[in-house]
């Protein structure tokens, strides 16, 4: 399940994201440029599903060739 992250600014501007535990204190904050480096480097399970899927599907059989060799005039 993700996790829902609370944005926030730094006093330098920064755009930050802080993650907060069940009682409502800091978990982990770090800057929105690291965190979504690593949203787009990981890959979500569906993805990973989907690809595991793909690999494992069976290849398609050969198609026969359209129209016989001819001499040409």
């Amino acid at each position: 399940m993700p996790v829902k992250r609370t944005v926030m600014r730094s006093s330098k501007g920064k755009k930050l994201y802080a993650v907060r535990d069940a009682k409502g204190r800091f978990k982990d904050i770090q800057s929105y440029k690291r965190s979504h480096a690593m949203d787009i480097k990981r890959k979500s399970k569906a993805e990973l599903a989907k690809a595991a899927k793909a690999k494992v599907k069976p290849k398609a059989k050969a198609k026969p060739k359209g129209k016989s060799k001819k001499a040409r005039k």
